[in-house]
């Protein structure tokens, strides 16, 4: 199957692109990256690669070798461009998230907000991590106006996570962890105005996170064929559930 990941230029995160790219591509599927213009080669957040603060707070090994080995993948360099997609080409939709200033590109994107909801409205398998739910949150039903998420159950970068790493590296980074003045949590919040629709914040860690092998650190929340996650610690149990959903019979 074809699962469509758009992306900004610049400055996503490592470890929600190349998780769930490396678990569905073992898996068989294809993913099939977009970014503004097609042929742009896009690039993670630095700072992920290395550490975000004396070493700290970036990427894990694994996460980071997934990353090297999709930058001399074909489909890396062989992106489609927003504007020219053909969202029934796709059998599912994956958007990652990210923080640093370049997300701005994607999250803010008309062009890639109509795109999606042109995909939610085919009821096809959508997954999103962190700061991606914001896509959805900002994007709307062509019939009603409302966020595609109004009725939905739904969790996002938790506000204590997005606090807290601010707090700690502002004194170094400035607003590098603030993406935006409102916290993530509180626009998705906003959107949710239908009366099944609930926020989901999940166990309160600062550190823990789930791996390859051990998920009790993980939290997704899925809601028919909508999954999403909180943060890079969500990633392989994300990838996990999307693939299953993926490849689940359609009602």
């Amino acid at each position: 199957m074809r699962v469509l990941m758009p992306v900004p230029d610049r400055d996503f995160d490592v470890t929600e692109v190349a998780v769930p790219w490396r678990l569905l591509t073992d898996a068989g599927h294809r993913v099939v990256f977009a970014t503004e213009r097609a042929g742009t080669r896009p690039a993670c957040d630095p700072r992920l690669l290395t550490g975000v603060l004396f070493g700290q707070l970036g990427a894990a090994e694994q996460p980071r070798r997934f990353y090297e080995e999709l930058t001399r993948s074909e489909e890396f360099t062989a992106t489609v461009g927003w504007a020219e997609l053909a969202p029934e080409e796709y059998d599912g939709l994956i958007l990652p998230g990210g923080h640093a200033p370049g997300m701005r590109q994607y999250l803010g994107s008309e062009v890639l907000r109509r795109q999606v909801g042109r995909f939610w409205a085919l009821d096809r398998p959508v997954g999103a991590i962190c700061h991606g739910v914001l896509v959805l949150a900002r994007a709307r039903e062509a019939s009603t106006g409302r966020s595609l998420l109004a009725d939905r159950r739904t969790t996002c970068l938790p506000k204590y996570m997005e606090r807290s790493a601010y707090l700690a590296t502002a004194w170094r980074l400035g607003r590098y962890y603030r993406t935006y003045p409102a916290y993530v949590e509180d626009e998705v919040r906003a959107a949710l105005t239908g009366p099944d629709a609930r926020f989901e914040r999940g166990p309160r860690v600062l550190a823990a996170r789930g791996t390859a092998t051990d998920d009790s650190a993980a939290f997704v929340v899925q809601d028919g064929r909508y999954l999403s996650a909180r943060w890079p610690g969500d990633a392989y149990l994300f990838g996990r559930r999307f693939q299953a959903l993926l490849e689940a019979p359609r009602q």
